[in-house]
């Protein structure tokens, strides 16, 4: 299993971008957490067997249709035991 916290950046508030995200990383059998940013990202933890985690990534660099990604940063990272994937309040 690996971990990563994704950071992504454009107009990614106010489109859907975190309900979908929930959506995509349940299909995909992926666990973590999304939220908003104060400074207008989004931040992602997220959790996976290597294949489904590329996949989640490459599905966030495009985000929902209302979105427009400009730069996704990916980080390894350490996520602990976590369950399904949610939404979180903005921090």
């Amino acid at each position: 299993m690996t971990a990563q916290r994704l950071l992504i950046e454009g107009r990614v508030q106010r489109v859907g971008y975190r309900d979908w995200a929930v959506r995509t990383a349940r299909q995909l059998g992926v666990t973590g957490w999304v939220r908003n940013l104060q400074d207008g990202r989004v931040e992602i933890l997220a959790d996976g067997d290597d294949g489904a985690l590329d996949t989640f990534v490459e599905r966030c660099r495009e985000g929902p249709t209302m979105a427009t990604v400009e730069r996704v940063d990916t980080h390894p990272t350490e996520l602990g035991n976590v369950k399904g994937f949610t939404k979180r309040f903005t921090a």
